[in-house]
């Protein structure tokens, strides 16, 4: 295929992608505003974001399954379907429960979207020059995220619209979505019986559900020391027990165990985990600091982050170039890794009164960081499997990163209600002031312009210092990342695509196996 023509094949899958991932930066400054007129408090918030998740870390495994064996084109049509019919669903939403209920189904739509983009990109570009469309993916996910926090900073600011809009205007571009993908791709369809692991998908959604419960209510709701926590940790890892059980017997595993035997994949599950932490962890975040510690404007809020997406989509769409030209890799995750590392670290110093310039500098290594090692952990794995196991393991990595982000927020959202509630009540104290209902991070998520003027700054340093600690905290998962990608092997990137004929020569192949 000329560029012209992968192009054109990409430009739906582009569109698509461009949606799936507005669905969760859309919401990142709306929803305090949303929790607000909902009643909803911080782990309300939280769960806001990880019920997506969750979902689209359970549905990933079974959409790259499904690619194996069926039209890729008709699964991501199917996915935009959902996409359109659960976010009418979440701009009806009367009350947090059912926003959640939506959120899930919105993350299995999304799921397949941004699993699929790759694994179309994969059966029609030779890894060699694939680092060239993966920065135009960089660069889409990139435009969606400086969007999608504008977009739903302007909606929710615009008294005419209302934060509902902020489901409903990823709408039409689902329906534009679908339309050039009719048009423009055209892949081999694969016929053949289709053996979903539904058991092994509900158990590993089971497990990480349970355990992310735990992370939210512990030392909260019953102490981290209790017999709920024995219950629940222990009920989680029994479930993890029984989705490793199920998938050494199922006929088509959701995530075949044999997957592991290549050094490279198991490596880059392990570090996409780890990476999924800092990439999701400060998309959530940074609004909620602009908004609450900062008293900006959900509009400022995704204003104020241009530096750390700015830095995505640069770093993103400059390696894919430069891997596409000299065909090597490994540097590019390590360099990312560490950068990574180094961002949030720094953005683990801020409070409340830290100047922007020195966040926007924390923002944009934080943003490279990202933009090096998200595509790229996917490039390296989809240039060590068979063409067979290609969509399997594309989304095995898609699958990693966004169970750790799920885990991820679900834990440091814990950490941050349980931190503002305890920097709050001792601002609270040195001021001689009581403790007002709905101000303390466990509570409902604080309107900085209904409070009492003398609370104002105490809040404000409050949520300043948690996120601040939230993100110091998130380092060193990006730190561990950085020792994990250094073991990777670095292999030369094939110069076919995964639709061709590609055997792999046996010293290569022994080389990969754990």
């Amino acid at each position: 295929m000329t560029h012209r023509e992968v192009l054109e094949a990409l430009s739906g899958l582009l569109i698509g992608l461009f949606v799936a991932v507005l669905s969760s930066t859309i919401v990142s400054n709306a929803l305090p505003t949303i929790l607000n007129d909902l009643h909803g408090g911080e782990s309300a918030y939280t769960w806001v974001i990880t019920a997506a998740l969750l979902s689209l870390t359970a549905t990933t495994p079974i959409w790259g399954k499904l690619s194996d064996l069926v039209s890729k084109k008709l699964l991501v049509q199917i996915a935009l379907v959902m996409y359109i019919v659960s976010s009418g669903l979440a701009g009806l939403s009367q009350n947090t429960g059912e926003l959640i209920a939506c959120r899930v189904l919105q993350g299995v739509g999304a799921g397949g979207v941004v699993a699929l983009g790759q694994i179309c990109l994969a059966a029609m570009v030779p890894p060699r020059e694939r680092g060239r469309y993966s920065g135009y993916f960089g660069a889409v996910f990139a435009l969606a995220t400086i969007g999608g926090p504008l977009i739903g900073g302007v909606i929710v600011d615009t008294s005419w619209l209302g934060w509902r809009w902020c489901f409903y205007v990823g709408i039409p571009f689902s329906l534009i979505a679908i339309v050039v993908l009719q048009r423009t791709l055209h892949l081999p369809v694969v016929k053949r019986a289709a053996k979903i692991d539904y058991r092994g998908a509900v158990l590993v959604a089971a497990s990480v559900s349970l355990l992310m419960v735990w992370v939210t209510l512990a030392g909260k709701d019953y102490a981290w020391a209790s017999w709920q926590t024995a219950a629940m940790v222990g009920g989680g890892l029994l479930l993890a027990v029984l989705f490793v059980l199920a998938e050494r017997r199922a006929a088509e595993p959701v995530i075949p165990l044999s997957l592991f035997r290549y050094r490279t994949v198991s490596l880059a599950a392990v570090a996409s985990a780890l990476v999924g932490i800092g990439m999701y962890g400060t998309t959530t975040f940074l609004g909620q600091y602009f908004q609450l510690a900062k008293g900006k404007t959900p509009t400022m809020a995704g204003v104020l982050t241009l530096p750390m997406i700015l830095g995505l989509a640069v770093s993103s769409a400059v390696a894919g170039r430069l891997i596409t030209r000299y065909g090597k890799w490994k540097r590019f995750l390590v360099a990312g890794t560490f950068l990574l590392a180094v961002g949030l670290a720094l953005l683990g110093t801020a409070r409340a009164d830290t100047g922007y310039g020195p966040l926007a500098v924390y923002m944009a290594l934080t943003g490279i960081g990202l933009g090096l090692t998200s595509q790229n952990l996917v490039l390296a794995v989809q240039n060590t499997v068979s063409a067979k196991e290609l969509g399997t393991a594309s989304s095995a990595v898609t699958f990693f990163r966004t169970m750790g982000g799920a885990m991820g927020v679900s834990a440091l959202g814990a950490l941050l209600g349980n931190r503002v509630s305890h920097f709050l009540a001792q601002n609270l104290a040195h001021a001689h002031l009581p403790v007002p209902a709905g101000a303390l991070g466990g509570g409902e998520l604080p309107d900085l312009h209904t409070l009492p003027a003398p609370l104002v700054p105490l809040v404000t340093d409050a949520f300043g210092h948690g996120v601040g600690t939230v993100f110091l905290v998130a380092a060193p998962a990006a730190a561990v990342a950085f020792l994990v990608v250094l073991f990777i092997r670095e292999v030369p990137l094939r110069a076919r695509a995964a639709a061709e004929p590609q055997p792999q020569p046996q010293a290569q192949a022994a080389a990969e196996r754990v």
